[in-house]
């Protein structure tokens, strides 16, 4: 399948192409298809964001797009940088400066208490409006010092908890590489992108083949990370329980 990219970062491209050519797919970039348009990230959550991309890409360029909203979380600034990751330090992908004021942001926080996540919210959007959102995480924690040339954005200070294996699997990070000390291989096996990525070729061929519903109908069908999604398009808190009776009154 042919899919349009819908981000202009290329660190970020080279990734998602390196992960959709695996699955089969065909990719080309928005400035490639000729799609200079930028959306307004405007959204309170990763989902929205990578919603309000692909809607607009997909609109540009009529083909299948796939736009991701991914950012950095940490336990100790209270979830920040979150969906303003790439613009945290007030320019948007300056990742020098923002890895810097990241860095200032935890100068006396200690090792124990530097917990963060990447968080990743990939929308895929067909023309005529359906659309489906996975969500995958990759825990870890935030380093001192930059390390690596492999990566992008926050890539030389986050550590992951775990690194991936040659074919399948994962390992404990028990040498403390930073994702840009990575080898692509090991990242994608393990990235936050990577585990959206794969929930979405899981269930691609079944949303391609079902039929006109609401997006939230699809999604209710899916598991795990994506019930997040649900719940951020009907208004639940994230610490709310989930109440499947709210649920099934807002699809309605």
């Amino acid at each position: 399948m042919l899919i349009c990219a819908a981000t202009g970062n290329a660190g970020k491209l080279k990734e998602i192409r390196r992960i959709l050519e695996a699955q089969g797919h065909t990719v080309k970039s928005q400035k490639e298809l000729g799609v200079t348009l930028e959306p307004e990230e405007t959204g309170a959550t990763f989902a929205e964001n990578a919603l309000i991309k692909a809607r607009a890409i997909c609109e540009a360029c009529g083909l299948p797009t796939l736009a991701d909203d991914s950012g950095l979380a940490v336990e100790a600034l209270d979830g920040a940088p979150g969906v303003y990751s790439a613009r945290y330090c007030g320019v948007h992908g300056d990742d020098e400066a923002n890895n810097d004021k990241l860095l200032a942001a935890l100068e006396k926080v200690p090792a124990e208490r530097r917990d963060a996540k990447f968080v990743s919210a990939v929308c895929f959007y067909l023309p005529g409006g359906r659309h489906i959102t996975f969500h995958g995480e990759c825990p870890g924690r935030v380093g001192f010092v930059r390390r690596g040339e492999n990566g992008f954005g926050y890539d030389p200070l986050f550590v992951p908890r775990l690194v991936g294996l040659a074919g399948s699997g994962a390992r404990p990070n028990t040498e403390g590489r930073t994702y840009a000390e990575l080898e692509a291989w090991e990242k994608d096996a393990i990235s936050h992108r990577g585990a959206a990525m794969r929930l979405l070729d899981e269930r691609l061929a079944d949303f391609l083949a079902g039929p006109e519903e609401p997006e939230a109908c699809v999604l209710a069908r899916s598991v795990g990370a994506t019930i997040v999604e649900i719940d951020d398009s009907l208004g639940f808190e994230r610490d709310e329980k989930f109440d499947g009776d709210k649920l099934t009154r807002s699809l309605r």
